[in-house]
């Protein structure tokens, strides 16, 4: 097998097992429940007993790697050329209050390109896997992103930064522009299953601001090979540490592009 495959493999262990962990805390939480400083922005139990269980699988097989895991930060050499994006729970405010839109997502980079990713949805269990140059697919069948290519039939997914009550630059003017020109807007509550399900084709588009790494490294290596495109919001190659995703189908991507640097700010909507 090829190094990617090998590390595919164990992250999709990780993953697995992760999910796991995340379905014996769900609704058994009770008041194991903080704030990491900003409305909004939670973190459970289950997210360290999560991460725990992806550190030590990761560690075990590949102690020389480094790490960015959200809720331990960085650790290990991070210089070294391979660099785990680990998100153990994306999608906690939902997984709090049982709503069914949540994740495990481990992203391996390699000399900072996205090459690895596994997403596993545990509530309706489904994984996603992908790495460069071996196809993506959902509970092991190849995927592919839509062939809607007019923005007026398409359906987009989004999120919201933990800081949108601080900040204007919060995404809802872009919501309600763009609730206007497509067939709707959702909002999902989980990067890395927005990146999946555009992936897969279920919807056809998605933008964000406020995003960390862990968040879309494994989403960005399944999309691109399932057929659709990621950039920055003006079509410019997309950059990890910006903050900011726009990833579609490739058909519709620069009809989208130019509708989120034209639009309007909300303060000049009647």
């Amino acid at each position: 097998m090829t190094n990617l495959q090998i590390f595919l493999d164990i992250a999709t262990e990780a993953a697995l097992a992760a999910g796991a962990v995340l379905q014996g805390y769900l609704g058994k939480l009770e008041d194991a429940i903080t704030e990491k400083g900003r409305p909004g922005d939670l973190v459970t139990v289950a997210d360290k007993a999560s991460e725990a269980v992806i550190l030590e699988i990761l560690h075990r097989h590949f102690p020389q790697h480094s790490i960015l895991a959200e809720e331990s930060g960085k650790l290990g050499n991070q210089d070294n050329q391979y660099l785990w994006a680990i998100d153990p729970l994306d999608g906690t405010t939902n997984y709090a209050h049982q709503y069914s839109a949540f994740a495990v997502s481990i992203g391996l980079l390699v000399n900072g390109v996205p090459q690895v990713g596994v997403i596993y949805d545990p509530f309706h269990d489904e994984l996603f896997r992908a790495a460069t140059g071996l196809g993506a697919t959902r509970n092991r069948h190849a995927i592919k992103v839509s062939e809607i290519s007019e923005l007026s039939k398409s359906l987009l997914v989004t999120g919201f930064a933990y800081d949108r009550r601080e900040t204007s630059d919060n995404n809802y003017a872009e919501f309600c522009h763009l609730t206007h020109l497509t067939q709707g807007v959702r909002r999902s509550g989980s990067a890395a299953l927005d990146l999946a399900y555009v992936a897969c084709g279920r919807v056809d588009g998605y933008w964000e601001r406020g995003i960390s790494p862990w968040d879309v490294v494994a989403g960005v290596v399944l999309l691109r090979e399932a057929g659709g495109e990621v950039t920055a919001y003006d079509g410019t190659p997309f950059k990890i540490a910006s903050g900011r995703i726009l990833a579609t189908n490739g058909k519709i991507h620069e009809k989208l592009s130019r509708e989120l640097v034209e639009v309007p700010p909300l303060s000049s909507w009647k």
